[in-house]
């Protein structure tokens, strides 16, 4: 393959599509301190990260009966009901967990394909216009593994998928610092304004 092209693959042949357990599987989940994490829509933000703050967990006696769907490192999963188009790559601090039944893990089994390329692909905004379009309607839109799988993926050649993740992961680590700076320029702001006034800022 020439570094200008980009072969056309379906999803299906990519990547490993498993959905979540039953939910009757997880009956047990709830605040259990040495439990293991399960992965739900909302713990999935807008940065296709999973956020800690409010993870659920399942006994780890219920845990060991669902091996089939720990997770690892470079799997995505993906939301099928609900929040349709939000997803996460999946870190190293995350491996061994596991992911409920509202979700669905991608995991990449074709070496033509980087996990961090997959996750910017599936982010793009066309193709999450596309990923939705093919959404199953009802009172809570979802997706299921034979829609999901039949989605088409641009392939470009490994190096060129390594330099996007590259140039991608500059681009969120700047974003971040700015946001961090917004962050801080508004906490002055608002001490600003309270000094001047003569009251006491509360946060």
């Amino acid at each position: 393959m020439f570094e200008s092209e980009v072969a056309q693959v379906l999803l299906h042949d990519l990547v490993e599509i498993t959905p979540g357990p039953s939910g009757s599987l997880l009956d047990r989940l709830g605040d259990h301190p040495d439990g293991v994490p399960v992965v739900s829509p909302s713990d999935i933000t807008d940065r296709h990260q999973v956020t800690p703050q409010n993870l659920r967990r399942l006994p780890r006696t219920d845990a060991e009966k669902l091996r089939r769907y720990l997770l690892r490192v470079g799997d995505i999963v993906v939301v099928r009901q609900g929040a349709l188009g939000r997803l996460a790559h999946i870190e190293h601090s995350q491996e061994m967990w596991l992911y409920s039944s509202s979700c669905i893990r991608l995991r990449p089994v074709d070496q033509r394909v980087l996990p961090e390329y997959l996750t910017l692909y599936l982010t793009f905004p066309p193709v999450q216009e596309l990923l939705l379009s093919r959404a199953v309607p009802g009172t809570v839109q979802s997706l299921n593994s034979e829609l999901l799988g039949e989605l088409p993926v641009a392939l470009p050649s490994r190096s060129r998928q390594r330099q996007l993740a590259e140039v991608a992961a500059n681009i969120d680590e700047l974003a971040e610092a700015h946001r961090r700076t917004l962050e801080r320029l508004e906490l002055l702001r608002t001490s600003v304004i309270s000094d001047f006034l003569g009251t006491e800022t509360r946060t």
